[in-house]
């Protein structure tokens, strides 16, 4: 139906509802893409030494920018984690699509999670940082878990048709365990065999009661 205001035709209903636009993403200067790509070289270099905890100050100070800087590009600690990640997480994504077509999917399964292991005890807190996103999608770390339980997902699928896995197991206790060995085995750095022993108790348990 169309009114008018001060002469002017007016549609109202649906029909005056312009599509929504996508805000365009505006490329960086190159001052500020070189300031974000030295933030995420110190931070990772920060993070293998010291921790995930380490002083975000001296994460800015090392790149020769300051803490505004670093808070423009990344907000809060855990958006930084998740940008020093990403390239860790697209390897064990894409070591998820080769295990696809494994010829044993709970083998396949159990060598996706002794991957995250090793990568998750590469820097300190990292584990922790993980199980904490698994509970929170708006996290900065989000952009690593949620990729991370979809590709485990259709791991862990594959599993159960196959009958090697029980059909209880979800992804999200699967994943939160595998975190959970990755902060013990973090926490015992002269145990080295503390991931695998704890993997083959968890292989134990996913496996139904005839296997």
């Amino acid at each position: 139906m169309a009114t008018e205001t001060a002469g002017q035709p007016q549609t109202t209903g649906p029909a005056a509802t312009a599509p929504a636009r996508t805000p365009e993403v505006r490329p960086m200067r190159a001052d500020a893409r070189r300031n974000y790509e030295r933030l995420l070289t110190e931070a990772r270099t920060a993070f293998t030494e010291h921790g995930t905890d380490t002083s975000l100050e001296d994460i800015a100070r090392r790149a020769g920018v300051g803490i505004g800087t670093l808070y423009r590009h990344f907000p809060n600690r855990t958006a930084l984690m998740g940008a020093v990640f990403q390239g860790e997480v697209d390897a064990l994504l894409t070591h998820a699509r080769e295990l696809a077509d494994a010829p044993q999917p709970c083998a396949a399964l159990v060598e996706w999670l002794r991957a995250i292991i090793t990568h998750a005890t590469t820097y300190r807190g990292l584990s922790r940082a993980l199980m904490t996103a698994s509970a929170d999608d708006s996290s900065g770390m989000a952009r690593c878990s949620v990729p991370m339980r979809e590709a485990g997902g259709a791991l862990l699928t594959r599993a159960q048709q196959a009958g090697a896995v029980r059909p209880d197991v979800s992804i999200s206790d699967l994943m939160q365990l595998t975190n959970g060995i990755a902060l013990a085995v973090e926490e015992s750095p002269d145990d080295p065999k503390l991931a695998d022993r704890l993997l083959t108790l968890t292989l134990r348990g996913l496996k139904g009661d005839n296997r």
